[in-house]
């Protein structure tokens, strides 16, 4: 005798609640000769769900993303689309308050706002996925608000020349993180940043992994990857540089220099690599919680030193 499948009733509302989503889902489209000439069109249009693809080219504009569950993507190399100049709101390019959104393939530069808190993105929603983009001579590339228990994830992406420390509104950095669930950063690059830090992060957890982290021979940065607060820290596989103009010569990794406020409930540190390219010492790892750290593995060049604070090295 043949069973017939029956659904049960949760999945058979589930499936009718999700299938008119699915079907409403749409690409639209941007650049020359297409519906929506610039992505702001776009992104104003754009409802749960939609694919925003931009054609190459270099767009002034910038624009709000309040659609959840859409990706936002340039359909070449991310160096030939490009959102320069423009800032919505006085605070980013991309002002992103929708959930689960994820940029894609594209170049954000030149964000400038009289706060100097200017940012290729401002993310504001949760659930941030960034892949294959470059940042390039903002305040700020990434600046996040405090989203508990949200995640932010960085792959294979560029931080190019972007941070300051002028005015009075504090520094702009390369990423800069509230209080986040997580901030997983990966196989991504962060060169010549300007006097603020490479990677700030106030998150729960921050990750860094297979990632190139150098002030090069120009930039003026202070740490390379700074923990304010405590919170959980693991850097693995990465390269890390200080040159000889970096503001800040006391560690490349600093936790808990602002008071820990925060469970920090691991700080592991492995096979990385660690140059100091100046006439001076400086600690791979400054640590002021007191979780013990744990540094395995890592190679030390020029004048870096492993540890100050509790933990252990191997």
């Amino acid at each position: 005798m043949t069973m017939r499948r029956r659904w049960t009733a949760p999945l058979a509302l589930l499936l009718t609640g999700l299938l008119p989503a699915l079907a409403g889902a749409a690409t639209l489209e941007v650049g020359t000769g297409k519906k929506y000439p610039l992505p702001s069109a776009a992104l104003a249009a754009a409802q749960d769900g939609d694919h925003i693809v931009i054609a190459p080219g270099e767009y002034f504009d910038c624009a709000f993303v309040r659609a959840s569950n859409v990706t936002i993507e340039g359909t070449g190399a991310p160096d030939a689309t490009a959102i320069t100049d423009k800032v919505c709101g006085g605070k980013a390019l991309l002002v992103i308050s929708g959930d689960n959104v994820t940029v894609r393939n594209l170049t954000l530069t030149r964000a400038r706002v009289p706060d100097m808190n200017g940012a290729g993105i401002r993310a504001e929603g949760g659930n941030l996925t960034i892949d294959h983009v470059r940042f390039v001579n903002n305040q700020d590339g990434i600046l996040a608000a405090s989203l508990p228990g949200k995640t932010i994830k960085i792959t294979d992406s560029e931080f190019l020349r972007n941070g300051t420390c002028e005015g009075g509104g504090g520094c702009a950095h390369g990423v800069y993180v509230g209080e986040l669930g997580l901030l997983h950063i990966e196989h991504s690059k962060f060169s010549d940043t300007r006097q603020g830090h490479h990677i700030k992060s106030r998150a729960l957890r921050t990750e860094v992994i297979g990632c190139d982290i150098s002030d090069g021979e120009k930039g003026t940065a202070s740490y390379s990857i700074d923990v304010p607060n405590g919170g959980s820290v693991v850097v693995r596989d990465s390269h890390i540089q200080k040159g000889p103009k970096s503001e800040n010569h006391t560690a490349a990794i600093m936790i808990g220099a602002e008071g820990v406020t925060q469970r920090t409930a691991e700080i592991l540190v492995e096979n990385n690599t660690f140059r100091v390219d100046g006439n001076y010492n400086s600690f791979l790892v400054n640590n002021m919680t007191a979780t013990e750290a744990q540094l395995k593995g890592n190679k030390l060049e020029g004048g870096a030193k492993a540890l100050h604070g509790d933990g252990d090295v191997d």
